[in-house]
């Protein structure tokens, strides 16, 4: 079974990788901005991971993939 802090790493890296995926994109100041919110709770993601508050962790790095998700799908859309 994989450890929780492990699977919390595993997702903040993975958030890295969308950015970059995102970064291909032409995005617009309103959306800038949904990228800056979401790098502030994945930076979150990281130090409650290392306070060892997993929970705080895992809801700050779901949250900014759900707003990274967001953009994804309307940006692939156009």
């Amino acid at each position: 079974m994989e450890k929780i802090a492990d699977r919390i790493a595993k997702d903040i890296r993975k958030f890295s990788e969308n950015v970059r995926i995102l970064d291909e994109h032409k995005l617009g100041p309103k959306e800038l901005e949904i990228v800056r919110l979401a790098k502030n709770y994945s930076d979150d993601a990281g130090s409650w991971l290392e306070k060892k508050k997993y929970h705080n962790a895992f809801a700050s790095i779901s949250y900014a993939h759900g707003l990274l998700d967001a953009l994804l799908k309307l940006n692939s859309e156009e």
